[in-house]
C-alpha cells in the first residue's frame, strides 16, 4: 500500500489531496501557495468544515463527520492549484533587541556581520505561515527569498519567552519558556501569547510582521503584588492523596489547532461522557482524569459521584468508620466528610471520577481542561487540593451502565489503524511489517503519546515539512519506533505520519497500561 511520496512535484491540475484518518484531508501544495488555499477555504468553507491548519507545504482540513471529508476530498481534488498570493492580513510592529547569542554565529553561516543579520531580518516584511509547536508560536515566512539558516545541532533546554529566533526559512518569537533548537538573534517585550486577549494569539494565519531594531530598555519592576486570597468552597472535594497524575478535564477546547492549541480534554472521553450521565450531568462537565488510580478524596459536603474507564476497586469510609465498597459505572453517594479511596488500576490505565455539579475550576478558552504540552487550564491536581464542585443540576442521576473492556494484559489489545498521508515514504513491507510485530507500550507515554517499543519501521529517504496532526496520528521519528498521540499532541509536526488510529479505538488507546502489549489492524477492507 502506498501514496505519492512527500517532496515530489505538485500536481498541476488538482490538489494533492491525503486522507488523514477519517475526519481530516491533508492537502499538499507548494510552500508560496499555503497561505493562498488556506485564505480561499476560510472565505468559502466546505460542507461540514470545522478547522483549516496550515502547515509547511500543506494546509489540512478537518471535518466534523467522515461523510463529510469524503465529500471535502473529493471537492479539493477538483480544485484547480491556486497561485501565490501576498498576504493581507494586519500588519504587526515588533521591536526588537538584536543581541541574541546566536547572532555573531548567524551572520558568519551567511558570510556577513551582526549588522547584515540586522537588516536582512528587518529590511523586508514577514507573514504567518502557520502556527505549530506551542501556543502563538507563528512561523514567519518572506515573500522575498531568505537565506537557509540551519537549526542548532544540540536544541537548548530553555529558550526565554519573547526570543527572536531564525531557522530554515523561517523567522519565528518564542512566546513562553520552551526548549528549542532555532538560532537567537534577539529579543522583544511584545506579548506573543494571552489568554485573556481575544484571539490570544498576536500573530495568527495571514497576520504581517515587520520587525524594527530598537535599543534596549530599562524598566523599573516594582514589588511583586501578592497573590489573592482564595477561600475554601463551601461544597467540593479534598484531595488527600493525588495518585501517579490527576488532572481535570472536560471535553477540551476544539477550533483553537490554527492558533497552536490541540482540543485536549479527557483521554477517554466515553469514560468521561459516562460517568457524567451516571451523576446527572451534561456530558462535557469537568470531572476528575486520575492515571493508574491510587487517588483519595474526602467530600466537603454532602456529593453524589460516579467512576467509569479503568478498572479498580473502590472503597468509601464514613466519618464514623464504617465502610463500605462501590462498583464502577454506577452513582453513589458520599456525605460530609465521607473518605473515598481509589485502589490501584488491574486494567486499564485511566479512571475518571464525575461529581455531581461538576468540577467547577475557572475556564481557560472555554474549557477547564489541564492539557499538559500547552500547559494551559488548571495545574496537576495535588495533595491538599481543594475542588470547588458547581451547582448540581436538575436532572435526576442516571442508570447504572456496564463498563466496557479495558486492557488487563492478559491477552494482546488490537487496534484499528488507517494508512496514514506519509505512506509513500516508507519502503515496501514496512506496512505489513507494522501491522506484523507484537509492540510494546513503554513507560514514558502520556497523554502527548503512546510509545510503542519493538524492531523499528525502516524509513526511505525523503523528508516532510511540518504539518497538522490529529489524536491517533501514529509517527515514526528516525529511531523507526511509533509514536501513537493521544489528546494532548501538538497541533504541528515533523515526523512523517505513518498511519491514524481509527476513531473507535481513540478511547482504547488512551486506556494501555505501560507494558501492554499491542496489535495493530488495518481498517481499511
Amino acid at each position: 500500500m502506498s501514496s505519492p511520496r512527500p517532496g515530489g512535484a505538485v500536481p498541476r491540475h488538482g490538489l494533492d489531496v491525503s486522507p488523514l484518518g477519517a475526519r481530516a484531508v491533508r492537502v499538499r501544495v507548494a510552500p508560496d501557495t499555503v497561505e493562498a488555499l488556506r485564505a480561499r477555504l476560510e472565505a468559502e468553507p466546505l460542507p461540514g468544515q470545522r478547522e483549516l491548519v496550515a502547515g509547511g507545504d500543506s494546509v489540512t482540513v478537518l471535518f466534523d463527520h467522515p461523510a463529510s471529508a469524503a465529500g471535502g476530498s473529493r471537492a479539493l481534488r477538483a480544485m484547480a492549484v491556486p497561485e501565490p498570493v501576498a498576504s493581507e492580513g494586519a500588519l504587526v510592529g515588533i521591536d526588537v533587541v538584536y543581541d541574541g547569542e546566536d547572532l555573531r554565529e548567524v551572520a558568519a553561516l551567511l558570510g556577513t556581520d551582526e549588522a547584515g543579520v540586522i537588516r536582512m531580518h528587518t529590511g523586508r516584511d514577514w507573514y504567518v505561515g502557520f502556527l505549530g509547536f506551542a501556543p502563538g508560536f507563528a512561523y514567519l515566512r518572506s515573500a522575498e527569498p531568505v537565506p537557509t539558516i540551519p537549526r542548532r545541532a544540540s536544541p537548548r533546554t530553555r529558550v526565554p519567552a519573547g526570543t527572536v529566533a531564525v531557522a530554515g526559512e523561517y523567522s519565528a518569537v518564542y512566546p513562553r519558556v520552551s526548549p528549542g533548537g532555532w538560532r537567537l538573534i534577539g529579543r522583544t517585550d511584545a506579548e506573543l501569547w494571552s489568554v485573556d486577549r481575544d484571539p490570544p494569539a498576536l500573530l495568527v494565519p495571514g497576520t504581517r510582521v515587520r520587525f524594527t531594531a530598537v535599543r534596549d530598555r530599562v524598566v523599573a519592576e516594582g514589588p511583586a503584588a501578592a497573590p489573592p486570597t482564595v477561600p475554601a468552597p463551601s461544597r467540593g472535594l479534598v484531595v488527600q492523596v493525588p495518585g501517579m497524575q490527576a488532572l481535570v478535564e472536560d471535553l477540551g477546547r476544539p477550533g483553537l489547532a490554527a492558533l497552536g492549541v490541540t482540543r485536549s480534554g479527557a483521554a477517554d472521553r466515553g469514560a468521561l461522557r459516562r460517568a457524567n450521565r451516571l451523576v446527572g450531568n451534561t456530558e462535557g462537565a469537568a470531572a476528575i482524569e486520575n492515571a493508574g488510580g491510587g487517588i483519595e478524596l474526602v467530600a466537603v459536603g454532602d456529593q453524589v459521584l460516579a467512576v467509569t474507564g479503568a478498572d479498580a476497586d473502590l472503597t468509601v469510609e464514613a466519618s464514623d468508620g464504617r465502610w463500605r465498597t462501590v462498583g464502577p459505572g454506577t452513582p453513589f453517594a458520599l456525605d460530609d466528610g465521607d473518605h473515598l479511596e481509589i485502589g490501584p488500576t488491574v486494567a486499564g490505565l485511566r479512571v475518571v471520577i464525575a461529581v455531581r455539579g461538576g468540577v467547577d475550576v475557572p475556564e481557560v478558552l472555554g474549557s477547564r481542561s489541564a492539557d499538559t504540552l500547552a500547559r494551559l487550564g488548571p495545574p496537576a491536581i495535588s495533595a491538599g487540593d481543594h475542588l470547588p464542585v458547581g451547582v448540581p443540576p436538575r436532572t435526576a442521576v442516571g442508570f447504572p451502565e456496564t463498563e466496557p473492556a479495558v486492557p488487563d494484559g492478559s491477552r494482546p489489545t488490537v487496534l484499528d489503524v488507517l494508512p496514514g498521508p506519509d505512506i509513500g515514504l516508507f519502503p515496501d513491507g514496512a506496512w505489513e511489517r507494522f501491522l506484523r510485530t507484537a509492540w510494546t507500550v513503554t513507560p514514558d507515554s502520556d497523554r502527548v503519546g503512546v510509545r510503542l517499543a519493538g524492531p523499528p519501521i525502516p524509513r526511505a529517504t525523503g523528508e516532510i515539512r511540518s504539518q497538522a496532526l490529529v489524536p491517533g496520528a501514529v509517527q515514526v521519528p528516525p529511531s523507526g519506533l511509533p509514536v501513537l498521540f493521544v489528546v494532548d499532541h501538538p497541533t504541528t509536526g515533523g515526523y512523517p505520519v505513518f498511519a491514524v488510529v481509527a476513531d473507535h479505538h481513540l478511547d482504547l488507546l488512551a486506556q494501555l497500561p505501560f507494558g501492554a502489549e499491542v496489535h495493530l489492524r488495518c481498517a481499511v477492507p
